[in-house]
């Protein structure tokens, strides 16, 4: 048997479940509920601006501060003992084998009215305050439970850095902070590409979390899309156009953000 059937339960696969939903999608966004070819659904974007700005913003943000986490903790975990990279990555990932539903709804006690940080507060007289509902709490869900995503490609990356290269720039008097900014950084650049990706597409696309965190008052497009395939305003049609136009947004932002690594990754190399 030849190398290449091998590969045709995986082509199977995606076919059924990745290439058919998608062209469904394609249909369903350019036609109307009896089938008729129609724009009309692309027509209503413009009144759900707010929702991709707001969408694209607190996903935004998010990956920023899972950058900002994420890095720092990747790099020091990266140069201690391999007994103490296990153990951490233990740490950094036994949360994740916990069901995603149950993570977020453990945040909504702690960040309730009266849950576990008001009650904190008011122990010193502070509060109650205003987190749940909040864009606050939704960021704060996102970077919990994406921050792993962050963590496990940068580490991987900067872990396989060649120590000589680096030792090379300190014989050579580059200070610390240069060799970071001229060595570690731009050879690390794949893993913070591939952090941007794995936390930036899921943020963006998120209903459950805004739904619990948000507690119904911040809608992202996550919700919107449910709301027309789920919700009382069935609509399919609208809600697959909604679909793809988001798909294409963040295709694009990752073909440019892809592009911006390889540019930083061949000045790095000169």
């Amino acid at each position: 048997m030849k190398p290449k059937y091998f590969a045709f339960p995986y082509v199977g696969w995606m076919a059924v479940f990745v290439a058919a939903p998608i062209i469904l999608v394609v249909v369903f966004a350019f036609t109307t509920p009896d089938g008729s070819p129609t724009l009309d659904n692309f027509a209503t974007m413009g009144s759900f601006t707010s929702v991709f700005v707001r969408s694209f913003w607190l996903a935004i943000v998010s990956t920023v501060i899972c950058i900002a986490i994420g890095y720092p903790v990747a790099y020091f975990l990266s140069r201690e003992g391999l007994r103490m990279q296990r153990i951490m990555l233990m740490l950094i990932m036994l949360p994740m084998w916990m069901n995603f539903l149950l993570r977020t709804y453990a945040w909504m006690s702690i960040l309730e009215d009266a849950g576990h940080i008001n009650n904190l507060l008011g122990l010193f007289g502070i509060g109650p305050l205003r987190i749940i509902g909040t864009h606050t709490a939704i960021i704060i869900g996102m970077v919990y439970n994406f921050l792993p995503f962050m963590i496990l490609p940068l580490y991987s990356v900067i872990v396989k850095i060649d120590h000589r290269v680096v030792e090379a720039a300190q014989d050579l008097g580059a200070a610390p902070r240069v060799v970071f900014r001229r060595v570690v950084l731009p050879l690390s650049l794949p893993g913070v590409m591939s952090g941007i990706t794995m936390v930036f597409v899921p943020s963006v696309s998120t209903f459950v979390i805004p739904k619990l965190l948000g507690a119904g008052r911040v809608v992202l497009l996550g919700d919107l899309i449910e709301m027309q395939f789920l919700g009382a305003a069935y609509n399919p049609n609208l809600g697959s156009a909604i679909a793809l136009i988001m798909m294409g947004v963040v295709m694009v932002f990752m073909y440019f953000m892809n592009k911006f690594g390889e540019g930083e990754e061949e000045v790095a190399m000169l």
